[in-house]
């Protein structure tokens, strides 16, 4: 496994979009014990957070470098090449989770499963449904995520060039968020409401990991000072943001009881349109890992940490091949949620994720190793494929 791992990434980025797609899986599962240990129980922000700055940060890393390299008209074409992927993957998964979820409701009867994952369009009219599934209109449960990612990129390649001025990107992006939250802003969905994830918001969270992804030419990227009163203040708003979360959790009538307003901020916390909090509760996070991980961190190159970094590297087949997984795991658990069947699906879970990654870095390794044998292009490094 270990010749897959690419040392010149910053394996801190792989680590912990690994940990997010494990706990991304985990928490697609209901009934999964394990999901009462993932960041959504403590923090304003959860799995999904982490993987679309981790994507921003990779993004300003690799197609950065390349459009210094090779001009914006070439890497904007990397990145539309890679809403390509993106797309024909989430249209692959779409068509392959509907045949799953649809074969076990009739199988079961259990009708309940179209409803709850928003699949009832293709049991009342299948061909408007996909007509809409298409143009990403109509997106089932847990098949929002890609689209929202396809949206980011799209952006990130019209406005590629900004990000040789941050400040500016990130100022516009964060006017733009502004608006959109303000004005109830939204791309159209078949269910009406709105996309689950709105990117015209998302963006901002994306544009601030490609901001602290780009090296520019010659300079440092752009970081925050290590500053004793930086890392008090991020604390002093995540150990209380994720004791109101345990609470909202695990015991919200005594959360309500609570003077003040606690429980009426923290049910007002959106996931949709990324609420402020969601925002600062990934970006105070980011920072601290970024005071007390450092790249060199030993443990990043230690085995323990080594599944979650292959499974970051391969982020697209491992994410496409969980959520097929996950209703695996629900069926399951919904026969039997004692602890040998809690432990089967885990483990078992895990394993496949972690074997998806390896075949998938060893076929790519092939691929690269083969192009590289008949082609070779010297000083052209590969961006990033999350």
């Amino acid at each position: 496994m270990q010749h897959l791992i690419r040392s010149a990434r910053d394996l801190r980025a792989d680590v912990f979009r690994g940990i997010a797609l494990w706990f991304i899986f985990i928490n697609h599962v209901p009934g999964n014990w394990l999901g009462l240990l993932t960041t959504r129980n403590y923090s304003f922000a959860d799995a999904t957070e982490v993987f679309v700055f981790l994507a921003g940060y990779a993004g300003g890393i690799a197609y950065g470098r390349l459009m210094e390299r090779e001009g914006w008209f070439f890497a904007a074409s990397r990145v539309v090449s890679r809403v390509g992927t993106l797309y024909v993957a989430h249209i692959f998964l779409l068509v392959v989770f509907t045949a799953q979820v649809g074969y076990s409701a009739a199988a079961l009867d259990r009708s309940v499963y179209l409803d709850e994952l928003l699949l009832d369009p293709f049991s009342n009219d299948p061909y408007q449904a996909l007509f809409w599934a298409l143009l990403l209109v109509f997106q089932p449960n847990f098949l929002n995520i890609l689209p929202l990612y396809i949206v980011l990129l799209l952006i990130f390649a019209a406005v590629l060039p900004l990000i040789r001025w941050p400040t500016i990107m990130l100022g516009l992006s964060i006017a733009a968020y502004a608006l959109v939250r303000l004005a109830g802003l939204n791309l159209p969905s078949l269910h009406g409401g709105g996309w689950f994830f709105n990117p015209l918001a998302w963006q901002l969270l994306f544009f601030c990991g490609v901001a602290i992804g780009y090296a520019p030419p010659g300079a440092q990227p752009l970081r925050l000072p290590r500053s004793p009163w930086l890392i008090a203040a991020c604390l002093a708003f995540l150990l209380p943001a994720a004791f109101g979360m345990l609470a909202a959790w695990h015991a919200p009538a005594w959360l309500q009881q609570l003077p003040g307003p606690w429980w009426a901020l923290i049910d007002s916390v959106d996931k949709s349109g990324l609420h402020p909090l969601r925002l600062l509760s990934i970006l105070a996070g980011a920072y601290l890992v970024a005071c007390f991980v450092p790249k060199t961190a030993a443990w990043l190159q230690g085995a323990g940490a080594r599944p979650f970094v292959l499974m970051g590297q391969q982020a697209l087949p491992v994410f496409c091949i969980g959520i097929f997984l996950s209703f695996l795991g629900r069926v399951a658990l919904e026969k039997s949620d004692a602890l040998p069947m809690q432990a089967a699906v885990n483990m078992a879970g895990f394993a496949v994720l972690l074997a998806t990654a390896y075949v998938s870095g060893w076929y790519g390794q092939k691929l690269r190793s083969g192009r590289e044998a008949t082609q070779p292009l010297p000083g052209r490094a590969q961006p990033d494929t999350a």
